[in-house]
């Protein structure tokens, strides 16, 4: 029986070495390429079955990749959803969701540490980024708030308050005791719509009228109010609106 089995045996230990083979040789020809060109010529896809080979070198992570994509929407969705649902995914256990996780936490440290004890005027465009990451594809509502000196350096970047889908309850005393504690002398406002729109509703509005009014009366002032959606972003100093709402006041 043994020996009647055994040019199975043997046909399938060849066919499994030969998978490991085309394996190896896929991801070596990936790894070249990323050496050669840089990750602007992986796609998503190409992305995603990288950072599982991390995790399980010996199987092919392709379609749990594709699958990955299809679930959560995209790439930025598959690194910011919770460890329980990545492993809902066949193909997808703790050892292979940590590359996952770890690459996010890894650049969204990269991106804070760009920020601090830098001025905001200057760094505009990495305060955005630093915020895209962080709020773009969060689920619920998240208000944050960067403090800056009076030279305008950032001196930090705090999530206050969290709300549902569709709003934040946001009370200015906890924003400007916060801004004592951090003896800052201006603000920027950031918050995210999880709705994909970055335009501002009537109750952002309002928001930023008393934080305003608040921050005229002791003397902190309010340089941005920044929306993050996944179309983009809003400022309420660029499109002139917190200009026009000083005025007001």
């Amino acid at each position: 029986m043994a020996r009647t089995r055994m040019p199975y045996i043997i046909a399938e230990m060849r066919s499994l070495e030969e998978f490991h083979k085309r394996i190896s040789g896929h991801r070596e020809r990936l790894r070249r390429r990323f050496l050669e060109y840089g990750l602007s010529a992986f796609t998503d896809e190409d992305i995603l079955e990288m950072l599982l080979a991390f995790g399980t070198p010996r199987r092919d992570t392709r379609a749990t990749a594709r699958e990955l994509l299809k679930r959560f929407g995209g790439l930025a969705a598959v690194l910011e959803a919770p460890l329980e649902k990545l492993t809902e995914v066949p193909g997808v256990g703790p050892r292979n969701a940590l590359p996952l996780k770890f690459v996010h936490e890894v650049a969204r440290r990269y991106l804070r540490r760009r920020l601090e004890k830098k001025e905001y005027i200057r760094s505009a465009r990495e305060a955005y980024e630093y915020l895209a990451h962080e709020l773009k594809h969060r689920p619920q509502e998240i208000f944050k708030v960067i403090f800056l000196d009076a030279r305008g350096r950032i001196i930090e970047v705090e999530e206050l308050f969290r709300g549902t889908l569709t709003e934040t309850a946001v009370y200015p005393r906890e924003v400007f005791a916060r801004a004592f504690q951090h003896r800052a002398a201006s603000l920027v406002l950031a918050h995210n719509h999880p709705s994909g729109d970055p335009r501002p509703s009537g109750a952002d509005l309002e928001l930023t009228r008393k934080l305003l009014l608040a921050g005229h009366l002791l003397s902190i002032r309010i340089l941005d109010h920044l929306i993050i959606a996944r179309e983009g972003y809003f400022s309420l100093a660029e499109e002139g609106i917190l200009e026009k709402l000083e005025r007001e006041l």
